[in-house]
């Protein structure tokens, strides 16, 4: 009996070893996706997500799409998000967390994955946005989606270029949309205006660049662009809250239409954690960006 037990215990270390280091080898955002899933609570999203959705030929232009479960006599709201990694790194399978805290909340939520460095460099990432805006404004309709009402969302990395296809109008004008086919901007986090580049990641992806103000979102700030929603952390180090500052700044200057919130001991990772069900309390970030998009 005694070598049973042992055996047993034995086998449950193992077991929970392996388990452990499955876990570690995953993407922070693919554990925080897990521990939204496993976290205490009722499960707020009942539906099931299309996956793997090409808006491309490559194999990073592909996207997720989930829909609201509930019944409802007239299209949802649409929300378009981009994940961070400095422009290299990063997997749309990681932010089902973010698809599915939307939907649950009557959003139409898509996740869009996009090419990176050293694959590509800029402008490749912000034309990769806007093909995955036109794919939307083109299909969305049979997800129960509002075509005419398209919002995005990024963070960090991925706030800059959505903030670029939004504001630049030639991004979307290659598609043979324009700047009116979106109905605001939720930037967490992102880089507005960070010349001279500092970071390697910066360097790879935009320094080949002839003239870099054109790589910046501030750069585009005009009048009659969608409304922005810029949230940021006052502790962020990674990309400091002068940029979303700023663009706020200039959006004002010039009559625009934005709104700068600056959470409190908010870092670069918690902006976009606390849009998961056991982060919630470190920011309003999902209340708020749901009253954005609904007008409330």
């Amino acid at each position: 009996m005694g070598r049973m037990i042992k055996a047993i215990l034995l086998t449950l270390l193992v077991l929970i070893a392996a388990i452990g280091l499955w876990f570690w080898s995953k993407t922070d955002p693919q554990k925080l996706d897990l521990v939204d899933r496993i976290a205490p609570g009722a499960t707020e999203y009942q539906g099931k997500a299309s996956v793997g959705i090409a808006y491309g030929p490559d194999e990073r232009q592909k996207l997720d799409v989930y829909i609201p479960t509930e019944v409802a006599d007239k299209p949802y709201p649409v929300l378009l998000f981009f994940h961070g990694g400095a422009w290299r790194d990063g997997e749309r399978d990681g932010y089902g967390f973010l698809g599915r805290a939307f939907a649950a909340r009557g959003i139409v939520t898509v996740v869009a994955d996009y090419r990176k460095t050293p694959k590509v460099r800029f402008p490749a990432f912000v034309e990769d946005t806007a093909a995955a805006i036109a794919w939307v404004q083109t299909n969305i309709g049979t997800y129960r989606g509002d075509a005419g009402r398209i919002y995005l969302m990024g963070h960090s990395a991925g706030a800059h270029i959505a903030m670029m296809a939004a504001l630049d109008p030639q991004w979307l004008a290659a598609q043979k949309l324009d700047s009116t086919s979106i109905k605001g901007v939720i930037g967490l986090a992102g880089p507005y205006d960070f010349l001279p580049l500092t970071t390697d990641s910066s360097k790879i992806a935009l320094g080949h660049w002839p003239d870099l103000k054109e790589t910046q979102p501030i750069h585009y700030a005009r009048a009659d662009a969608p409304p922005l929603l810029l949230l940021t952390g006052d502790i962020d180090t990674v990309v400091k809250p002068r940029n979303s500052k700023a663009l706020e700044a200039r959006m004002a200057e010039l009559g625009g239409q934005s709104k700068l919130k600056i959470y409190p001991k908010v870092d670069h990772a918690d902006i976009i954690m606390a849009i998961a069900r056991p982060f919630r309390s470190k920011a309003p970030v999902l209340a708020d960006s749901v009253a954005f998009i609904k007008g409330e």
